[in-house]
């Protein structure tokens, strides 16, 4: 178990040293590259910092929490919307040795205290503390215009570094309560590195972050990313269409980072605005959840700009995979493996070995061009230490940990996602994927979206169940859903009932939330 991982204040003294460095290095070294050129941008607030002064910034927040009592390994949650004063307090209590724990501004205040409990937390970077809270709350002193202008800080020279832990995320979980994922500064800093080399780097890049810093998606190759390669940070609190390209337009972005949802609304905005606004933007990145290839092809038609999507998961701090590494986009894929991660394709046991699928007709759900389907196994330095607060259920001896995903490698080498593990459904033995089927129904131009979950059946074990949420206005039946799918897939994985719906149910990041559909 690694350093901070079951000791709370699991933290070295003395300086960082060569394999010893804190993630807010980063901000200091983008400090010393960009001096007063693009920092943090937050059009929300009007808020606008150079890195030098988020680099003052952070070391005079970085005095207050020393003065509120946080030492080396005590938890700091942050509780705010995407902000310059949540970047400014992230670093801030990185810098200082604490373990920061990231919350979602809009979980009730119930959920909040409870995260609070669990994790420890000594102090709470927010405007004020929700109610049962029993920790002080602080937030950043910014104001518009000279915002970060401190004049003269003594700086803060961090004290936790490498294995320490930096930061534990509490993942939303398909199924079961939300588990604590420890992430050590190696963890973070691996991941920046192994993505920015599949980046390719641009005369004043600027980065448009239209996911939540409380998600380590919007927090890792977002914020971070943007931080390693000093550029310009353009924060979007919440994502709208029209406010996004403006942005885009006002800012001259340069790389956006979003989620298929936003190129959704994106794809469907007016081409001549959708061109022009994104005029400047050289890469369109996406993940947290599959992109429609109808969307993909849109936003490439009209921009000239590939959308490359990747896959990633909190444990991995998060990127795995991403058709940047593959030097193309294509529709269906996560792309390759980053630098320095290894993948392979495992059994339930670990062993070398891949997911039964029907075996009277194994090419009926994914073609001819693919090889072995298994679980998702990886290796490399961004991989977590651990689930809070023991370090338990972590990577094995050998460094490997099973992600619970299903894929299987297409003919060159890129990697496509079948489905989560537990969300499999068994009719009379034989395996279905829900993506599968959900696919299928997706043809129909009438549906804006599907779920397919597994129930109990007396006679099959499990049936196939769809929960489509049609267009508006659309007249869509039962009979039309059931009927597309008899002509695109084996019979056991045909719904057996089919129930429509005005709404579907999602994490922030537009995650299906499939369990809560179950009976």
């Amino acid at each position: 178990m690694t350093s901070g991982a079951g000791e709370p204040g699991g933290a070295g003294d003395g300086e960082p040293g060569v394999g010893r460095r804190n993630v807010a290095d980063l901000v200091s070294a983008a400090a010393h590259r960009a001096g007063d050129g693009d920092g943090i941008v937050d059009p929300s607030s009007g808020v606008s910092l150079s890195w030098v002064q988020t680099d003052r910034a952070v070391d005079a927040f970085a005095h207050r929490l020393r003065a509120a009592g946080v030492e080396p390994g005590d938890r700091v949650a942050l509780r705010m919307p995407t902000s310059a004063e949540f970047v400014v307090g992230l670093f801030a209590a990185l810098r200082v040795g604490g373990v920061v724990v990231p919350l979602s501004p809009s979980a009730p205040d119930t959920e909040t205290c409870e995260l609070l409990e669990s994790s420890g937390a000594r102090v709470l970077v927010a405007a004020a503390a929700p109610d049962g809270a029993r920790v002080e709350a602080l937030v950043p002193d910014l104001e518009a215009g000279d915002a970060g202008d401190h004049g003269v800080v003594d700086p803060v020279a961090p004290r936790t570094g490498g294995e320490d832990l930096a930061a534990i995320f509490y993942t939303s979980g398909t199924s079961g309560p939300a588990r604590g994922v420890l992430l050590s500064h190696r963890a973070l800093l691996a991941n920046v590195e192994q993505f920015t080399a599949v980046l390719p780097p641009t005369d004043r890049d600027r980065t448009l972050v239209a996911v939540p810093l409380h998600h380590i998606y919007g927090l890792g190759p977002g914020l971070l990313g943007a931080t390693a390669r000093a550029a310009g940070v353009v924060l979007a609190q919440r994502f709208d269409a029209r406010d996004t390209l403006h942005a885009c337009r006002t800012h001259a972005i340069t790389l956006v980072v979003g989620v298929p949802a936003m190129y959704t609304d994106l794809a469907a905005r007016p081409p001549e605005e959708l061109a022009d606004a994104m005029a400047t933007v050289r890469h369109f990145l996406s993940g947290a959840a599959p992109l429609h290839p109808r969307v993909l092809t849109t936003i490439g038609d009209v921009t000239g700009i590939p959308v490359y999507e990747g896959y990633g998961l909190t444990e991995a701090a998060p990127v795995v995979t991403s058709t940047l590494a593959s030097g193309y986009a294509k529709a269906g894929s996560v792309g390759k493996p980053l630098p320095g991660i290894e993948l392979r394709l495992v059994d339930s046991d670990g062993s070398a070995a891949h997911v039964p699928l029907d075996p009277a007709d194994p090419d009926d759900a994914f073609g001819d061009d693919i090889g072995l389907t298994g679980l998702v196994s990886i290796r490399g330095d961004n991989l977590f230490s651990g689930y809070w607060p023991d370090g338990d259920h972590g990577p094995d001896a050998d460094g490997w940990y099973r992600t619970g995903d299903v894929g299987y490698l297409d003919a060159d080498g890129d990697l496509h996602l079948v489905d989560r593990a537990n969300d499999l459904i068994i009719v009379n033995g034989f395996n279905v994927f829900p993506r599968e089927v959900e696919d299928a129904i997706r043809t129909l131009p009438e549906v804006a979206e599907v779920a397919v979950v597994g129930v109990l059946d007396d006679r099959t074990g499990e049936a196939v169940r769809a929960f489509v949420r049609p267009v508006p206005g659309a007249s869509l039946s039962a009979q039309q859903v059931v009927d597309v799918c008899e002509r695109r897939l084996a019979r056991y994985k045909v719904p057996s009932s089919v129930e429509f719906a005005d709404e579907l149910p999602h994490t922030a990041l537009g995650k299906l939330r499939r369990a809560q559909l179950r009976p």
